[in-house]
């Protein structure tokens, strides 16, 4: 939890001139909090409190970037780390710079922020540096340090929160240029829980506050709470994707279904289809566009592609619809984002919506939805 309030203090004399050989000068103005050293042994660079952000720094994100990096996506499903996701990023980046990026609806400060930071340095590594930017407003988004920092970086992972914060701070400002650009420069991006639920070309945003049940969307697919972005992140393999997450302990698949029901039918152009992840767990796609599941993973992957449209989609009626594949992938499988095609699946079923409801019992109507959620859910 954040909890820790802002204070300012003068900026110390050492920590100032360090900033201005960082070029971050334009953070020299009025009063800041402390500079705390990240480490006596980079001797470089601190961490910091800007008005609009905090700055956690670990090793030197002043050495020269990686001299190659390679395309990857990282899709984790939240709720635990899979550290071969994160092996995976550090890697693609060439061992260089990480950015990590996190975002909070206040001006509070949780000192753990920096933790990603100094896992990828001595855990998931070898690394460079890894910065991690903690966006407080949407100001942040516009000012030069942040910007120099994401067009300099070799791999970049988003954190998890409140996708909603990243859709009202980033959209429309020079932070989504830099991601978008970033992917198109063959470098890697991944993403845990709400960052996962941003990284396809369709999101579901969350930006009425809450989470949508699938009990709910499925009962009224056009609810208030179905909010869905459909211009943000355009990332190669991910063109017709919408992603969920803690997908089975959650029971998100009727929700997911609903997702892609509103997409196709509000832009046919879109031939959207889903994948959800479960928690701890995580799907790795290279270059090639083929996914699979990373080493380690405790749950499973879900495809969901639909064999046509929905047969009753309107205001405030429950969702019916049929055709709808659905593969279970596990560490022997593989998907193919630019066919669809699902190779070796721990299960698959087609299954059909009826009046907001299952057809019919399957594979997959454990996670469809539930009727109670856990009271300490975040």
């Amino acid at each position: 939890m954040h909890h820790f309030r802002r204070a300012s203090a003068p900026l110390a004399p050492f920590a100032a001139a360090v900033l201005v050989a960082m070029g971050f000068s334009d953070a020299l103005c009025g009063t800041l909090p402390p500079v705390v050293p990240e480490s006596a042994a980079t001797g470089v660079a601190h961490d910091y409190r800007d008005k609009h952000f905090d700055y956690f720094v670990s090793g030197n994100p002043a050495a020269p970037r990686a001299a190659r990096t390679t395309f990857m996506l990282a899709l984790m499903g939240g709720g635990g780390a899979v550290d071969a996701a994160y092996v995976a990023i550090a890697r693609h980046a060439g061992g260089g710079h990480i950015v990590i990026l996190r975002a909070v609806s206040d001006d509070s400060f949780d000192p753990e922020d920096g933790k990603y930071g100094k896992s990828f340095m001595t855990k998931w590594g070898p690394v460079v540096s890894a910065e991690t930017i903690v966006f407080h407003d949407r100001d942040a988004s516009f000012d030069p340090r942040i910007i120099a920092r994401l067009k300099g970086a070799d791999g970049i992972f988003l954190a998890g929160g409140d996708q909603g914060n990243y859709i009202r701070y980033w959209k429309g400002t020079p932070v989504q240029a830099a991601l978008n650009a970033h992917v198109l420069a063959n470098r890697p991006i991944g993403g845990s829980s709400a960052g996962l639920a941003i990284l396809g070309h369709y999101s579901y945003t969350a930006l009425d506050g809450g989470s949508m049940e699938s009990k709910e969307a499925l009962a009224d697919p056009y609810n208030t709470g179905v909010t869905i972005e459909i211009d943000f992140l355009h990332l190669r393999g991910l063109e017709h994707v919408i992603t969920d997450t803690h997908f089975s302990k959650r029971c998100r698949l009727g929700r997911l279904i609903v997702f892609i029901a509103r997409i196709n039918k509000d832009h046919p152009e879109a031939e959207a289809f889903g994948i959800g992840v479960d928690e701890q767990s995580a799907v790795l796609v290279g270059a090639d566009g083929i996914g699979r599941l990373a080493a380690g993973s405790a749950g499973s992957a879900w495809v969901v592609v639909p064999g046509r449209a929905a047969s009753v989609l309107a205001e405030g009626q429950p969702l019916s619809m049929d055709d709808i594949r659905i593969d279970r992938l596990d560490g022997r499988g593989s998907i193919d984002l630019g066919t669809r095609r699902v190779s070796h699946p721990a299960a698959m079923t087609v299954d059909a919506i009826e009046r907001g409801a299952p057809a019919r019992m399957s594979i997959a109507s454990p996670i469809m939805m539930r009727n109670v959620v856990p009271s300490d859910e975040d």
